[in-house]
């Protein structure tokens, strides 16, 4: 059975879906990971396997808006303030990446006795990488939000943007791109960076708005469509400004990602990115020609481990460069190794000007899609030549729901403090943390605390924090602190949320995501200490309790201006006669 390019119809969707259905788990209970599953099942069901489907690249072109929407998911974590922070290793470590991988790797296609264009143009393919397997695995490998994957997040973003460059590249390089005048460039980027401008603009003051009159009109699939919308919206203003659709997901996303209704578009978004990036590993299964294999299977052996092993050595080097440990860099390279879903677009951009053939073309994609392929067979190798340090967690019991009157996040220094003055006063508290040996202490002591993830919702259901009649946030990580916070607020708005808070800064970021009264950890006890000082000095106890009171109601003041916004971090704040101190001060 052969279905049309025309359209998918009803039995195509059940052979697609079966075909994932069986393969994935497969897959994954032979430790091969869902990627090399997915790829698996579209070989077997492509045209030379069962011959199930006659034409892959329709399937590609939709199943590509499975990467567009994971980016979008992507962008709503990265709020403003961490991408700036990320532009070092954006455009400091992923520039180097990209320039030394495309300077090493053009070399491949020169020994092979190509001309200089096709040969720059073959090899550059190969630099980008795919970022819907890296993050699929980063995700799988829960290490997305860590400092590590944030690196790698960071040079994935540099390569989306290099697309655009790169396309200016290939038409530069075309027969006849020289005569390309400057001001056609010129308009190009003008485009480009209008259409950015215009999004921009939009994100920041169309959307919250029009996101608010649907969420008081209460119909769900219509708050569903409008998520739908402005990641397809801004996907295709993006390529109609002639840079990339997954460019215009991010950006989207990154402009909703301080905005209230954030869970709630990630919440109607996430089944669409799972099913279209499944199908997007499907098609690209199918894609693999195994007459163009079968054909010119020397050339592409030889091709395959030589981009391979010299982008390895490009990514270990500027790993290596920019103080990655050796750890750190080989799991890089070996998720990056391979090339990427913008392979494809580089390439037949590269064929519509006629600086590559039809074959090269099929040569090109079907090595990109081996080093797909190979790319969770290498990670399967890294983890099992270095496996990760871990701590055993068995014995350690999960969270479970015990009716207790508090649940506290968090049982380190802080959360073992504001533990004892609640259990003096008889109240039940659930404790989690996710620190084994910590928890291993605890219990020697007397204390049950529960193994468990507190930036988990599952986790904090699990451990009642819907019911409880309070939840302390005391765990040591800020940005845990706030993304638990954000959660709690859209998740249990009744239930009142106290937090450890690290400095000014933070506390702010607490009350946006819902927290009433964050206790900056600091600010607290260099009040202690003064108190101390000011007794040992001999102060009486009405005057301490008086000066105590005019530092709090001076510190709140300026608090409630700086959460008014009439004060911005990094300034320096006027203590009257008693000097300077900065914002982030307590």
């Amino acid at each position: 059975m052969a279905t049309e390019s025309a359209g998918v119809d009803l039995p195509s969707v059940v052979i697609l879906l079966g075909a994932a259905v069986v393969a994935v788990p497969l897959f994954k209970r032979a430790g091969l990971g869902s990627v090399l599953g997915y790829l698996a099942a579209g070989l077997a069901i492509g045209p030379f396997g069962l011959r199930l489907f006659s034409d892959p690249m329709a399937i590609l072109h939709v199943a590509e808006l499975g990467v567009v929407m994971f980016l979008f998911i992507i962008g709503l974590e990265m709020q403003p303030s961490r991408l700036w922070a990320m532009r070092r290793d954006i455009f400091g470590l992923g520039l180097a990446q990209v320039l030394v991988s495309m300077g090493l790797l053009s070399l491949v296609g020169l020994a092979l006795g190509y001309p200089f264009a096709p040969a720059l143009v073959a090899g550059t393919g190969f630099v980008l990488t795919s970022t819907a397997i890296v993050m699929q695995m980063l995700e799988e490998r829960g290490t997305i939000s860590a400092p590590k994957g944030q690196r790698i997040v960071s040079i994935l973003l540099l390569e989306d943007l290099a697309i655009v460059p790169l396309l200016a590249l290939v038409a530069f390089l075309a027969p006849g791109g020289e005569a390309l005048t400057m001001a056609d460039r010129a308009q190009g980027i003008a485009l480009g960076l209008g259409a950015i401008a215009v999004l921009i603009l939009a994100g920041r003051y169309l959307l919250n708005p029009i996101f608010s009159l649907l969420a008081a009109a209460q119909a769900r699939e219509v708050m569903t469509a409008a998520a739908l919308l402005v990641v397809l919206g801004a996907a295709l203003w993006m390529q109609v400004g002639g840079l990339s659709a997954a460019m215009g997901a991010f950006l989207a996303g990154v402009l909703l990602s301080e905005s209230s209704y954030r869970h709630q578009l990630e919440a109607d978004v996430e089944p669409f990115r799972g099913l279209l990036l499944g199908l997007f590993f499907l098609a690209v299964g199918m894609a693999l020609d195994l007459s163009v294999v079968a054909r010119n299977w020397q050339l592409i052996l030889i091709a395959v481990v030589a981009l391979t092993l010299l982008k390895m050595l490009a990514i270990y080097s500027v790993a290596r460069l920019f103080k990655a440990s050796h750890r750190e860099a080989m799991e890089r390279l070996v998720l990056m190794a391979q090339g990427g879903e913008f392979a494809f677009v580089l390439y037949a951009a590269a064929l519509s000007v006629g600086l590559i053939n039809a074959d090269e073309n099929a040569t090109l994609t079907a090595i990109i899609i081996l080093s797909m392929v190979m790319t969770p067979l290498f990670v399967i190798l890294h983890d099992r030549l270095m496996p990760a340090a871990q701590v055993s967690t068995e014995g350690l019991p999960a969270p479970e729901d015990d009716g207790s009157a508090v649940v506290l996040i968090g049982f380190g220094r802080f959360g073992q403090v504001v533990s004892q003055p609640l259990l003096r006063m008889g109240h039940s508290l659930t404790i989690i943390d996710t620190d084994p040996g910590a928890i291993t202490s605890a219990r020697d002591f007397g204390f049950k605390v529960y193994f468990g993830d507190g930036t988990r919702l599952d986790i904090l259901h699990a451990a009642g924090a819907s019911h409880a009649r309070a939840i302390v946030i005391a765990v040591d990580n800020p940005g845990a602190a706030t993304r638990i916070a954000e959660m709690l607020h859209h998740e249990c708005p009744q239930i009142p949320v106290f937090s450890r808070s690290f400095d000014r800064r933070h506390s702010l970021a607490l009350i946006k995501a819902g927290v009433e009264r964050p206790v900056r950890e600091t600010f607290e006890s260099a009040l202690a200490l003064g108190t101390m000082l000011l007794r040992d000095f001999g102060a009486d106890e009405e005057r301490i309790a008086e000066v105590l009171s005019e530092v709090r109601l001076r510190d709140a003041d300026r608090f409630a201006l700086q959460l008014a916004g009439d004060i911005y971090a990094g300034r320096d704040l006027m203590l009257g006669n008693a000097g300077m101190a900065t914002e982030n001060s307590g």
